[in-house]
């Protein structure tokens, strides 16, 4: 994939900066209402938002591709507003940051040790299970505040996902064809044992959400196939997540 493509991107994440800069915050006065199991799952994805992205860029500057470097840093910027959104939730709701989770360490830390392209599937495991978790939040309570952020967070994240696909797809094209699909099936293997963690550990909330365990962790695993063929196939670009 050309360096043309990611020039795109650059334009899509800088459309959408804008986008953003003319609508404005959301109506924090409102106020959030929700089951103290939501609010500790909310408390948990935001300290997943949360971080410089600084290894990422280092890693992206590495690639040598300018655009590439620079839409990085553009999809950082949008995680870290992710994380500045879902902590004015918290705070219209009374309910504080958490400082750390265990969960989130273990993510930085597997990153951090691997190059660009297992960064990448180590941070689309993490993008994927979001999807469905976002989309759970924006349907699954009543309370409009909430709805609006998790709205915001998932069509971004609705981006990102094409996005990673899109760099992906160039990476594994310099490995042998036959490790390609093996290296995607392991990725799902992992995606699934995320998966069932992430289910157990907000089990409780998923039920106020309406989701539950079994069908959260039957959609992530169902919207992985896309996602496997986004990354294989020659336009990676053009995939939807299914909800």
């Amino acid at each position: 994939m050309g360096g043309d493509e990611f020039a795109k991107w650059v334009e899509r994440f800088e459309d959408e900066r804008e986008r953003r800069r003319a609508e404005g915050d959301p109506d924090w006065g409102r106020g959030a209402r929700l089951h103290p199991a939501i609010w500790a799952g909310i408390q948990r994805f935001q300290v997943g938002e949360d971080g410089d992205g600084a290894n990422l860029v280092s890693k992206a500057d590495q690639a040598g591709d300018a655009d590439y470097a620079r839409a990085v840093r553009l999809f950082v910027a949008e995680e870290q507003n992710h994380a500045r959104l879902l902590a004015r939730l918290l705070a219209a709701g009374g309910r504080p940051t958490l400082s750390g989770h265990w969960s989130d360490t273990v993510f930085v830390r597997l990153r951090r040790l691997m190059g660009l392209r297992m960064e990448l599937l180590v941070l689309m495991i993490a993008e994927v299970v979001a999807l469905r978790y976002y989309r759970a939040l924006r349907d699954g309570t009543d309370d409009p505040l909430t709805t609006e952020v998790a709205a915001r967070i998932l069509a971004d994240e609705e981006r990102h996902v094409p996005f990673h696909c899109a760099r992906l797809h160039t990476s594994l094209a310099e490995l042998p064809r036959p490790l390609r699909r093996p290296l995607l099936a392991a990725w799902q293997l992992l995606l699934l044992a995320v998966t069932l963690t992430v289910a157990a550990d907000h089990g409780h909330a998923l039920r106020r959400l309406s989701v539950g365990r079994r069908r959260f962790t039957t959609d992530v695993m169902k919207s992985s196939a896309p996602v496997v063929s986004a990354i294989l196939r020659p336009r990676p670009d053009e995939w939807r997540d299914g909800g």
